[in-house]
């Protein structure tokens, strides 16, 4: 036997569990809004750009377009050497953070668009005012090793990070967060209500029976109410007696 499951077979199920589907909707978003509103800790950004560039003056044009090639081909170099021990070691013994190298590292992302001699130094951690000082401090003393470690000198600092009023985290995204549950919760919802409904192997119709058994149905027996009659009964009964 097959099942053909239509359209308004699926909204007559949901329309039946309305409620169950709604309750897991409610459920998620309450959980989710608890959680991010109050269980998550906020995750603050700071970010400070640094500019490869080499110092150059009264050169050819040749020697220019050399020297910037050359630059962009250290970019990933020097993303690797920011996040490095000897680099970290320097600013957890400066900042005095109670760290190792590889949980700064966890805090540090550093990127650079293509073709692009500027590299941006993103820190993110639970006080907006540490991120910051992270990012600068590592800006600061990337500068200042590199020309020792490399043998070059051609960092500049293009922008630190500043600390502003009323800093704003950029995690948890709360009212994504909020989304994302409610729909999630949604969606359980209305799997539940569908399994609930297809274990359910009570005939709902007559229209059930007749697929079952592929006969005509010919009467229908209407539904007594037997407490109505009884009542009716006794009733007369009492205006017999009197």
């Amino acid at each position: 036997m097959e099942t053909t499951l239509t359209l308004q077979d699926l909204l007559t199920t949901i329309r039946k569990r309305w409620f169950l589907v709604l309750s897991c909707t409610v459920i998620a978003s309450a959980a989710a809004a608890i959680i991010s509103y109050y269980l998550l800790t906020p995750i603050y950004q700071a970010e400070t750009q640094i500019l490869v560039n080499q110092k150059r003056s009264n050169i050819e044009q040749y020697q220019w377009a050399q020297n910037n090639e050359t630059d962009l081909r250290l970019i990933n170099t020097y993303n690797v050497i920011i996040k490095s021990p000897v680099i970290l070691s320097k600013v957890i013994e400066k900042l005095e953070l109670d760290k190792t190298s590889d949980s700064l590292a966890e805090q540090i992302t550093v990127s650079s668009a293509n073709n692009s001699q500027v590299v941006n130094i993103i820190v993110k951690d639970k006080q907006a005012s540490k991120a910051v000082k992270i990012s600068n401090t590592l800006a600061d003393v990337f500068k200042k090793e590199i020309p020792i470690l490399m043998n070059v000198d051609n960092i500049e600092i293009l922008s630190v990070a500043n600390l502003i009023d009323n800093p704003k985290p950029v995690k948890p995204n709360k009212l994504l967060n909020i989304i994302s549950a409610t729909v999630g919760g949604l969606m359980v919802g209305i799997i539940f209500a569908f399994l609930l409904e297809f274990l359910d192997t009570r005939f709902k119709s007559e229209h059930e029976i007749e697929e079952i058994l592929n006969l005509p149905i010919i009467g229908l027996v209407g539904v007594i109410a037997l407490e109505k009659e009884t009542n009716k009964s006794m009733k007369s009964r009492r205006v017999r007696r009197n």
